[in-house]
């Protein structure tokens, strides 16, 4: 006896037209299909977006010599093994994969011997090498839209042979968060309770866990984790805390709270206190090391504290200016004296003359430019008077004139 494979295996779409969801690229997704050539890929999103379904119908649309490997499962000899005989690797999960395994694919891909169609939850700018990122197109999909959500559930109950009211099918798309995987899984358990349980009370009963976790107000993750930001950056640490336990008990992962901490105490907290980032930074170490359910105390203490703290954008804000400045007038020239010498030629050109070591004098400062030509005198970073800042550039102010 066979066991029938879960819905959303049952109806993984064997055609684009099939794919629901991500409109945005759907052009490119076009252009790969009809190319000679497939390139090497990374699909870069949230789980239940259709990374794998995209994966495996560019795949075959190439070729059939077409394996489907998980990174958390394979090692390179058996890597290379299957490599005897196939043209197109997906490999899911790629980030979980080692600095020197991900260069295993380096020449491959370059030569083309290869093509690489890689998938990823994580943000492959931290998670993947520089190396093979060069070399691989990233796209990058996003969560489920309701209306693509409403398609699916129905989509899957016609499968089923029943019917989704419309509230109930609100319902499930407030529950899955955007993951078509989720989306189905939840019709087909739908599908075996009584005809009569099908209501949005009914399944309310049927799914307390779920309705526990996921549908508090109807809040979707993303929606949790700006909550929690806006929270601590109001300096409201019980606001805090209840959203960072309504996002741990929604399943979500840690290591995604853990990175939104860390860009809080860095954008929100900033020069006011310092010690927030090195904290925020240590929570995430914390939280790996100990893992679930207690890695909750880390976090707890670390968004208190954040949200306790005084705060300042003022280095968000100066590398904003910077940016600005840089996108109107492009790229200036280093001035030549602080520019390295390393050659007798560019000493001749005059790189590092006149440049004067701060060591040298009172207060490791002297007076010298260091913008390029045109932006002399130029201020992006404005000091706030909140705590530690305050302090740190009390020196600077008072050497400088700057205010």
């Amino acid at each position: 006896m066979s066991i029938l494979p879960p819905l959303p295996e049952r109806l993984r779409p064997g055609t684009l037209e099939l794919f629901v969801g991500q409109e945005h690229i759907r052009p490119k997704l076009e252009n790969f299909l009809r190319a000679q050539r497939l390139p090497s890929l990374l699909l870069f999103g949230p789980p239940g977006c259709g990374k794998s379904t995209l994966a495996l119908l560019l795949a075959h649309a190439h070729s059939q010599k077409v394996k489907r490997l998980s990174a958390p499962e394979v090692g390179l000899q058996q890597l290379r093994r299957t490599l005897a005989d196939t043209d197109i690797l997906i490999l899911d999960e790629l980030h979980r994969f080692s600095k020197a395994q991900q260069d295993f694919f380096l020449p491959l891909v370059e030569s083309g011997e290869l093509v690489l169609i890689g998938t990823t939850t994580e943000n492959p700018s931290f998670s993947i090498t520089p190396q093979l990122l060069s070399r691989l197109h990233v796209l990058r999909l996003r969560p489920l839209a309701s209306a693509d959500l409403h398609r699916l559930a129905q989509r899957g109950a016609e499968h089923l042979g029943f019917q989704l009211e419309p509230q109930v099918q609100e319902l499930l798309a407030t529950l899955c968060g955007g993951d078509a995987r989720t989306m189905l899984n939840l019709v087909e358990y739908i599908a075996a309770l009584p005809e009569e349980t099908r209501t949005t009370q009914g399944i309310k009963e049927a799914l307390p866990e779920i309705i526990a976790r996921h549908d508090k107000q109807g809040d979707k993750h993303y929606e949790l984790a700006s909550a929690l930001i806006k929270s601590i950056r109001g300096g409201n640490p019980d606001a805090a805390i209840y959203y960072l336990a309504c996002l741990l008990e929604g399943g979500e992962d840690p290591r995604f709270i853990c990175r939104r901490l860390i860009l809080s105490a860095a954008e929100d907290i900033g020069l006011a206190d310092p010690a927030a980032l090195p904290l925020a930074v240590s929570c995430l170490t914390a939280v790996e090391n100990i893992g679930m359910p207690e890695g909750y105390i880390p976090m707890a203490e670390t968004a208190i504290y954040l949200a306790l703290a005084r705060k300042s954008n003022t280095a968000y804000a100066a590398y904003a200016n910077a940016l600005r400045e840089i996108k109107a007038a492009g790229v200036q020239a280093v001035p030549l004296h602080l520019r390295n010498a390393s050659t007798r030629l560019q000493k001749e050109w005059g790189y590092g003359k006149g440049y004067q070591y701060p060591h040298n004098f009172p207060d490791a400062w002297v007076d010298q430019e260091y913008m390029p030509a045109g932006l002399e005198g130029r201020q992006f970073y404005f000091p706030k008077s909140i705590g530690s800042e305050s302090g740190l550039s009390a020196w600077w102010k008072r050497l400088t004139g700057k205010k």
